[in-house]
């Protein structure tokens, strides 16, 4: 019984230095994976990058994570001069592959995203002193409000969408104009100008497709996903 309590006693103990260790790893990988992205990003901050699964080390060995978690925080993406801020992007990356010297991530089998963005921020992207604000949604399509400056008018209010096109573009558009604008010379052209534009995010991962795009009162989510999708600073 001695010897057993004994062979216990070191079983419990070595145990317990594998797992002290396999989590010092997985954090080591975490900040590198994290610095690498900051620095290909041009982020001023390192996102946060979770690594998931366990043992760590045992997946290391075969090369391949079961899950990698990453808040890529804001993005920007520009037209005509104008950034539009995506105020968060998130990523779940799964069966993701080492490259063959262990030291970065190479592709990831598989991954979903979201993204979300504020309507301060799409109003600020608009430009031209334009409101953008929460229009529901019609016919499965994502509404906003617009409400653009027009000199020949007081005041103007039209109904837009919101959608992901290409899998990496965000596109505002005005659905129809009102006919009190259209029998003006000049005037659609001139709301156009301040309403439809198409902003092209240029820093998403490899492979991460914008998929659908949904307006609440809280602002805009975008939802994305892709496989063989290639985690940035990879």
């Amino acid at each position: 019984m001695r010897a057993l309590r004994v062979l216990l006693f070191v079983v419990v103990i070595f145990g317990a230095l594998f797992v002290g260790a396999d989590r010092l790893a997985v954090n080591f990988a975490e900040n590198k994976a994290a610095d690498k992205i900051r620095s290909s990003q041009g982020l001023d901050e390192p996102p946060n990058v979770t690594i998931k699964g366990f043992p760590f080390l045992t997946q290391v060995a075969g090369r391949t994570l079961e899950e990698v978690d990453a808040d890529l925080g804001g993005i920007q993406a520009r037209a005509a001069g104008r950034a539009l801020r995506l105020d968060q992007l998130t990523a779940e990356f799964r069966d993701v592959e080492l490259t063959s010297d262990y030291t970065s991530i190479k592709s990831a089998a598989r991954a979903t995203g979201d993204a979300r963005i504020t309507y301060a921020d799409l109003t600020k992207a608009a430009g031209g002193d334009v409101t953008v604000s929460y229009g529901g949604e019609k016919n499965g399509s994502s509404q906003v409000k617009i409400a653009p400056k027009v000199a020949i008018l007081s005041s103007l209010e039209v109904t837009g969408t919101v959608s992901a096109v290409n899998g990496n573009t965000v596109r505002l558009r005005v659905d129809k104009i009102p006919t009190v604008c259209a029998a003006l010379p000049g005037c659609e052209a001139k709301v156009r100008a301040q309403t439809d534009h198409d902003w092209k995010l240029d820093q998403l991962p490899r492979n991460l497709k914008l998929e659908r795009v949904v307006t609440s009162p809280d602002g805009i989510a975008i939802s994305a996903s892709g496989r063989n999708v290639a985690l940035p600073g990879s």
